[in-house]
């Protein structure tokens, strides 16, 4: 097959709607058992919306997605809010662990607080929590470590795409691609194949422990990539 008739393939794959704009089906919260039934992920105006805002005692819960992935092409669009100073992000190739009460798994970041952020990669795998893209010790950073070019719009919505083909992840941002990395080194490691998440998992929208959040997700709209 041609490289051109192979993109041609490739751009005509289908993809796939991941939400109705009515309900969350499709989706199921994990938490720990004593955050399970507090409501902080519903539709609103048409949109997923997490909204924990004078709520802040919790620990981390996630929305995840019924079905699992591998290579995908993920595109959707997020808006923050500026009464909230609140983190999320997108997991993906990602397991809940009921017995430990966590998601392993990397994530895209979203963080209208700090925009900069909103697309680098963190990896909530417990054997790893730190960024893996720029790669860094911790969770700890800096606009300085971020990228160079970015763009944001904080009062409207904002287009993401999450690329995951093989260990390769792209991200973009408004149009600015943030990450494109190789991660084999990290996904095919002792505890990523221990958890079995890196290379097939589930998506996941993340509230972050202990914050008071209120953000939307909507259009999210997934594609294989074979």
């Amino acid at each position: 097959m041609t490289s051109a008739l192979a993109l041609f393939f490739l751009l005509a794959a289908p993809d796939q709607s991941l939400f109705d704009g009515k309900s969350l089906a499709g989706w199921h919260v994990s938490a720990k058992p004593e955050d399970r039934a507090k409501v902080f992920w519903s539709v609103r105006d048409g949109a997923i919306t997490c909204d924990s805002l004078g709520r802040k005692d919790h620990d981390y819960v996630w929305l995840v997605s019924d079905q699992e992935f591998d290579d995908f092409e993920l595109t959707l669009q997020v808006k923050g809010s500026a009464n909230s100073p609140g983190n999320s992000g997108v997991q993906f190739r990602s397991r809940y662990d009921e017995a430990a009460g966590w998601l392993d798994g990397p994530q895209a970041d979203i963080h209208p607080p700090a925009p900069f952020r909103t697309g680098l990669i963190y990896d909530e795998t417990r054997e790893t929590r730190r960024w893996i893209y720029p790669s860094l010790p911790d969770w700890k950073i800096t606009p300085e470590q971020g990228p160079k070019e970015w763009k944001w719009n904080k009062d409207g919505w904002n287009d993401i795409v999450i690329r995951a083909r093989g260990p390769r992840v792209t991200t973009i941002v408004n149009g600015v691609t943030i990450t494109d990395q190789d991660f084999a080194a990290i996904f095919d490691d002792a505890a990523h194949r221990a958890h079995n998440v890196g290379r097939r998992g589930h998506l996941a929208l993340q509230l972050h422990l202990h914050d008071g959040l209120l953000i939307q997700y909507r259009s999210l709209r997934i594609r294989a990539l074979k």
